[in-house]
């Protein structure tokens, strides 16, 4: 069965979940940014069928998210490499992690944890805004309707003026 598509809705978490919403794509990600490079270090990894790999990896590579490169440890194989658009999506594993951490995996003891590399110190990350580096709220910061919003957005979110504190 196929899930639906977001790719006509006026929302970029649609459209980004209609690149990266199948959670083995988040998961090979996390792997690539994590140095993973060639199909047996996912698969073992991942415990993945090979089928389901390669089809993952294919359509990474047609999204723009890996790009394939000739293997240098072993002529005629291929790697996978990331690229600055799954660079960039970073920051949303590390706060994909973090939330996991906090709400899907209470009183489990962790076998990954993301440290502060000069203290040692477990990290609890925050989003900031980089124009005033404030950290980003719901009592600081609002969704409101773009330039074009479709019928479904005008009526969920508010205007820009609307949203402003006054």
């Amino acid at each position: 069965m196929r899930r639906k598509s977001f790719a006509e809705m006026d929302c970029a978490v649609a459209l980004a979940l209609e690149e990266v919403g199948e959670w083995w794509s988040l998961l090979i990600i996390r792997d690539a940014l994590q140095g993973s490079t060639r199909f047996e270090q996912f698969r073992s990894s991942l415990r993945i069928s090979p089928t389901m790999l390669a089809r993952r990896l294919n359509e990474l590579v047609d999204s723009g998210l890996l790009i394939k490169v000739p293997s240098t440890l072993k002529a005629g194989t291929e790697e996978y490499r990331v690229t600055e658009k799954s660079r960039d999506l970073s920051p949303v594993l590390v706060t994909l992690f973090a939330w996991g951490r906090k709400h899907a995996g209470r009183g489990r003891k962790w076998g990954i944890d993301l440290i502060d590399r000069k203290t040692g110190s477990l990290v609890v990350p925050v989003l900031i805004d980089r124009n005033t580096g404030l950290p980003i709220s719901r009592e600081t910061h609002a969704f409101v309707q773009g330039d074009s919003p479709s019928q479904a957005t005008a009526e969920r979110l508010p205007r820009k003026t609307e949203a402003l504190v006054k």
